[in-house]
């Protein structure tokens, strides 16, 4: 039998001591709350590096990632994404930011969050360049599942796998993926629009402890049809879903479940891939507007480097000729992997195994810090003390920055 929206949404009701946890200063929590992006991050320790080894990851006043090489330095690259961005399963030292860093002579700001989309990073983005903090150079990470996460309102509803090992008492505290600001796309239009987090106080996350609530809020939202789409379900709205597949130009067939199914997948990657595009003019403007330069790294999971090394297509074809159409100063990873991987003798599941443990490990964010490196270098104006003729000392360096 297919599930239909109110199971689907009913396996997606958070148990309210997740909630009180969540929101209690002093528990051993991943994240906190925030109004605007759902949560941020804070200091913590977990058994989840290479080897079975505890990471230890810090976080400075200014929500950034902890900085090791330069850190007295000037800082004129800031770094926004997702959980690539913020090297997840590794330490502080051992980012990719953190080896590019000691390779220029400069330092390298990591403003990551595991968890976030395109969309949510890109608010961030927003928030810090009008701090302190602000930086010329802006480095806007998109990895695999980023582009859906811009269009999930809340992005727990998406993780039912996720639910059993919040519940699990695992340390620290693992609950995410709350609501957020986030983008809706207007079949009508034709445009995406930004829309508040359904939460965004407190208190009003308590709300996802309530069926009805959670039921009539999200039930008729394209992401949750779309996915009941994908998995087959006969209570998938598809005079709606028609609508949407007319606008974004998706041919769909939901004459039978495998067509369904086919179908739910395509409108979903059609539309998180526009919402990038989105994002990417936005963020483009943006830092024209404030007299910044914008490049855009394009990073991927295990199974989709393993695909690419396999010679298969690749999922977002779209977003790549967009940007390059565009004229977008970006990277992509995937093309520097497959040419990695091309001076090897080995499966690309042998190939992914070096760099991955889900996200990257040291070795991986070694590699990536190296995959970017001649992009931002020729970027980057001054040169890097790495890379000025004749050498400098740091000091008259950041002289010539200031």
């Amino acid at each position: 039998m297919s599930i239909t929206a109110r199971e689907f949404l009913k396996a997606a009701v958070v148990p309210r001591e997740a909630i009180d946890r969540f929101l209690d200063p002093d528990a051993c929590n991943w994240a906190y709350f925030d109004p605007e992006l759902g949560y941020l991050l804070k200091d913590y320790v977990a058994r989840d590096g290479v080897d079975d080894c505890y990471t230890i990851n810090h976080y400075l006043p200014t929500g950034a990632r902890r900085m090791v090489n330069y850190a007295d330095r000037p800082c004129r690259i800031n770094t926004y994404g997702d959980s690539f961005t913020q090297c997840h399963q590794v330490s502080d030292g051992e980012t990719w930011q953190e080896y590019l860093a000691a390779h220029l002579g400069e330092p390298v700001r990591n403003f990551g969050i595991g968890g976030y989309g395109v969309f949510q990073a890109y608010r961030r983005m927003l928030r810090e360049e009008q701090t302190d903090c602000s930086a010329e150079y802006v480095i806007l990470n998109m990895w695999s599942d980023d582009h859906l996460r811009s269009i999930y309102p809340c992005r727990w509803i998406q993780l039912p796998w996720f639910h059993n090992v919040i519940h699990g008492g695992r340390e620290p505290f693992m609950f995410h993926a709350n609501p957020w600001s986030h983008l809706r796309f207007d079949p009508d239009t034709g445009r995406f629009e930004e829309c508040d987090s359904p939460c965004p106080t407190p208190e009003s996350l308590y709300k996802l402890c309530e069926v009805d609530w959670v039921y009539e809020t999200f039930k008729g939202n394209f992401d949750v049809q779309a996915y009941l789409a994908s998995q087959g379900s006969s209570d998938a709205d598809t005079v709606m879903l028609n609508r949407y597949a007319d606008a974004l130009g998706v041919d769909v067939d939901f004459g039978s479940v495998e067509t369904m199914a086919a179908a739910g997948g395509a409108l979903l990657r059609a539309c998180s891939l526009r919402s990038s595009m989105y994002v990417a003019e936005r963020a483009r403007d943006f830092c024209q507007a404030g007299g910044k330069k914008l490049m855009i790294h394009l990073s991927y999971d295990d199974e989709t480097v393993q695909r690419a090394c396999g010679g298969e297509d690749r999922f977002d074809k779209m977003l790549v000729g967009y940007l390059s159409e565009n004229d977008f100063l970006f990277v992509d990873t995937l093309q520097k992997h497959a040419e990695d991987f091309a001076q090897f003798k080995c499966t690309p599941e042998q190939y992914t195994a070096r760099y991955y443990i889900g996200h990257y490990k040291p070795a991986g964010n070694h590699f990536y810090a190296f995959a970017v490196k001649d992009a931002v270098v020729e970027w980057l104006d001054p040169k890097s003390p790495a890379y000025i003729a004749g050498g400098v000392s740091l000091k008259d360096w950041a002289a010539t920055l200031a």
